[in-house]
């Protein structure tokens, strides 16, 4: 059972929360293009976007004939993760620090879901491909998987939890 005794444990928690939701998401993308030949979003694009932000471009028509950037791919992956903690942390706060002892499946799994409010009208704009993927050649599809792999990060916010306190008592 953990004990959330100060502000470094909690914090300590939701950075192991939000790297393990986002290595569920991963594995369920690697199943995905392994299995099925998939593809999943290339985060070296999420790295070229950040990194033409700095030179005032914030939207592209394509960013896949945008130039690449040097460390796309780094920061692509940085930036994954880091959403991954601050997703965490934002269920956290909605939920309450007893969800972190006592996780529940829903609060995760719908957190998780809302999520995809993100890719649908932030970066999926920003990247050409219109909101919720409308200028794509399959929106539908494109919105299903984002849907899809939102909902696996969101169950993966719920068994990081689980795992969490079946493992330690912080």
């Amino acid at each position: 059972m953990l004990a959330l005794t100060d502000t470094s444990t909690t914090f300590f928690l939701v950075l192991l929360l939000g790297i393990g939701a986002t290595l569920v998401m991963d594995i369920w993308a690697f199943a995905l293009k392994r299995l099925w030949n998939i593809p999943s979003l290339d985060y070296a694009l999420v790295g070229r976007w950040l990194a033409h932000m700095p030179k005032g471009i914030l939207f592209h028509q394509n960013i896949l004939n945008t130039s690449p950037v040097r460390f796309e791919g780094f920061l692509g992956w940085l930036s994954h993760y880091l959403t991954g903690i601050i997703f965490a942390a934002g269920l956290v706060s909605v939920v309450g620090l007893d969800w972190l002892v006592s996780p529940t499946f829903l609060p995760a799994l719908l957190f998780g879901m809302a999520t995809v409010v993100f890719p649908f009208f932030v970066m999926q704009p920003c990247f050409g491909f219109g909101i919720a993927a409308s200028k794509t050649p399959k929106p539908m599809i494109a919105r299903s998987k984002s849907l899809l792999t939102h909902s696996v990060f969101g169950a993966g916010l719920y068994f990081t939890a689980w795992a969490i306190n079946l493992l330690g008592n912080f």
